[in-house]
């Protein structure tokens, strides 16, 4: 499912317009980064899951063309971590 088809999915089931649809999603996305971008940022969204901010320390790489090491540079990046119901509906378990 892309974007477009999401929004779709979103305004028939709420019943509302593409374009309220459109513009729930948006918001919910730079919601969601500016929540992240912030120092010790996070969302959680019981059932469905956990956004964060994780960091990834420096490393050692190889680079595959010349098989030289090269230096890759520490960086934060977003992880989701799933919730339980989301977890189950996609395992296909019965919830308890």
């Amino acid at each position: 499912m892309n974007k477009s088809e999401l929004i779709d999915a979103i305004a028939k089931d709420a019943g509302i317009t593409k374009v309220a649809a459109k513009a729930a999603l948006e918001s919910f996305i730079s919601n969601v980064t500016a929540t992240l971008k912030k120092k010790d940022g996070k969302v959680a969204l019981v059932g469905f899951g956990t956004f964060s901010v994780a960091e990834r320390a420096a490393r050692q790489g190889i680079n595959p063309a010349t098989k030289k090491p090269i230096k890759i540079a520490a960086k934060k990046v977003a992880k989701f971590k799933a919730g339980a119901d989301l977890s189950a509906a996609v395992s296909g378990a019965k919830k308890k």
